[in-house]
């Protein structure tokens, strides 16, 4: 069984954000995997260890994202490829079809992913992959299980659960609760060091950039304003909601 896990290196969830010149300043930051992505790598290298196969982890970014393959591949992934060209750095369409090129140079019966990005939350690149694959897929799984070429998965819809079974080839996202990530192991890290990671350019994958142009651009960012503190009411009831009223009326400027 060939595995296809679609990797994002993100800022860490506890670092701070600064704007800078209107954009996401990068500076001292430490960036780790995207966390809904290390479930679909957890869940990659589970099913490998079950039933066997291969494990292949694919991002496209920079140089330093390199450092988020390395610790996939010590997770258990078997190889890793980056798309480092930064004339592929686009938004969920460029991506999706960068991605389909990658995995049509070989054939996988399974890819994996997280649903979404935590630094754009667009939840966009699985769903468009496998519309350009033309295969199958299911979003958000929170359980998985595999027999033969069958996937049966669970998911989370309005607070029931949904079963369905797929044959493969099929791409899912990991929701949160899908599994526990493992953490790297000092013989997983070394092993990793010697695992190969293929490096490719457009060039490479022979891309027209002109034909996968973004269809989206950021114009602006900015963040939330602060919140003021919140006031609390005195005296008793009638005078709270008179109070309430007041506030509503000449403050808020909503009644």
């Amino acid at each position: 069984m060939k595995i296809l896990v679609l990797l994002k290196q993100t800022f860490d969830t506890e670092e701070k954000i600064v704007l800078s010149n209107g954009k996401v300043s990068e500076d001292g930051v430490k960036y780790v995997i995207n966390p809904y992505d290390e479930y679909a790598v957890e869940e990659a290298v589970a099913i490998k260890e079950k039933h066997g196969g291969e494990v292949t982890v694919v991002t496209i970014g920079p140089s330093r994202a390199e450092a988020a393959l390395r610790t996939a591949l010590a997770m258990g992934a078997d190889k890793a490829i980056i798309v480092d060209d930064e004339s592929v750095f686009g938004d969920e369409y460029m991506i999706s079809k960068v991605l389909a090129t990658v995995a049509k140079r070989d054939t996988y019966d399974l890819i994996l992913g997280g649903y979404m990005a935590v630094d754009d939350g667009a939840a966009q690149v699985g769903p468009r992959l496998a519309e350009e694959l033309g295969i199958a897929h299911i979003s958000t799984i929170t359980n998985m299980e595999v027999d033969g070429s069958l996937v049966k998965v669970e998911k989370d819809v309005e607070g029931d659960i949904e079963i369905i079974e797929v044959s493969m080839p099929v791409l899912v996202t990991a929701q949160q609760g899908l599994n526990e990530p493992r953490y790297p192991s000092l013989p997983g890290i070394m092993k990793a060091k010697k695992k190969p990671i293929e490096r490719l350019t457009a060039d490479d994958l022979d891309l027209n950039i002109e034909e996968i142009l973004s269809k989206t651009e950021v114009l602006e960012q900015y963040l939330p304003q602060q919140k003021t503190a919140g006031k609390i009411l005195q005296g008793e009831l009638p005078e709270q909601v008179s109070e309430l009223i007041e506030a509503l009326r000449f403050e808020a400027k909503v009644v």
